[in-house]
């Protein structure tokens, strides 16, 4: 006989827990990840009007300006009830840019925690937005302030013991398990397209921090990977953000 919608349905659920623990228990299963000194040694070091590594620093201003933009839409657009964890994932957002720029001016392992610190705000935020909106409001609501807390203990673990296991999982699960609730559960809201080109925008971020000495090279010295990776991080809150503002409620 066919499955029952509920059997489904309770199927899927216990599918994505099911992964969650098996990506967090896969991550502490390896051994302590510490953190690489040679990450603080960026490619652009170039000084501007007495800001040291200028470019890395001076672009994490369009973070400040998507992360206000879309706390003000927060607070005047119905979003529904997973108002709060966008209004969290926007003010991270803003916050990135302070951290961010902190961390650039003079990078090291204590700086670079104000750098994580607000990320993990973002990546909890929108993950428990989207299974609010997607699989559960009550699950949601209810994992918002646990994982919130969660990223932060994730950040302050690696500043105890410089073991980045449990903050690489706080910040790769949600890139695991979105695809699959988003393909997989029904979607209540229009233009969820910019979902995937957030995503896109994400993955490109991720793939000019890695080549951060080779891209400023092949520019000629004008901008590096690093730079270029705020700027498309950026673009991909801005595609969330469009996303807000041009949704409706489906049938």
């Amino acid at each position: 006989m066919p499955a029952s919608a509920n059997e489904v349905f309770g199927r899927r659920h216990l599918i994505l827990g099911a992964l969650v623990i098996i990506t967090l228990v896969g991550v502490m299963m390896l051994e302590p990840i510490p953190q690489d000194l040679r990450y603080h040694d960026f490619a652009d070091k170039r000084a501007f009007f007495g800001i040291p590594n200028a470019l890395d620093v001076l672009s994490n201003l369009p973070f400040l300006f998507v992360g206000i933009w879309g706390v003000v839409v927060c607070r005047r657009q119905d979003l529904g009830p997973m108002r709060a964890a966008w209004l969290i994932f926007f003010a991270g957002v803003a916050l990135v840019s302070a951290g961010s720029a902190y961390y650039h001016w003079s990078p090291s392992n204590p700086t670079l925690v104000w750098d994580r610190l607000p990320m993990t705000i973002g990546f909890m935020a929108v993950f428990c937005a989207l299974l609010g909106e997607r699989v559960s409001v009550k699950l949601g609501q209810g994992l918002l302030i646990p994982m919130l807390l969660l990223g932060a203990a994730s950040v302050a673990n690696w500043a105890r013991t410089d073991d980045l296991r449990l903050y690489a999982w706080v910040q790769f699960m949600p890139l695991v398990i979105l695809p699959i609730v988003l393909a997989t559960f029904a979607r209540h809201y229009s233009h969820q397209w910019y979902l995937l080109a957030a995503l896109f925008w994400y993955v490109l971020a991720k793939v000019t921090e890695f080549l951060d000495p080779q891209i400023l090279i092949v520019t000629g010295g004008a901008v590096s990977g690093h730079t270029l990776k705020h700027l498309a991080a950026a673009v991909s809150c801005y595609c969330v953000l469009l996303m807000l503002q041009k949704r409706q409620p489906l049938d």
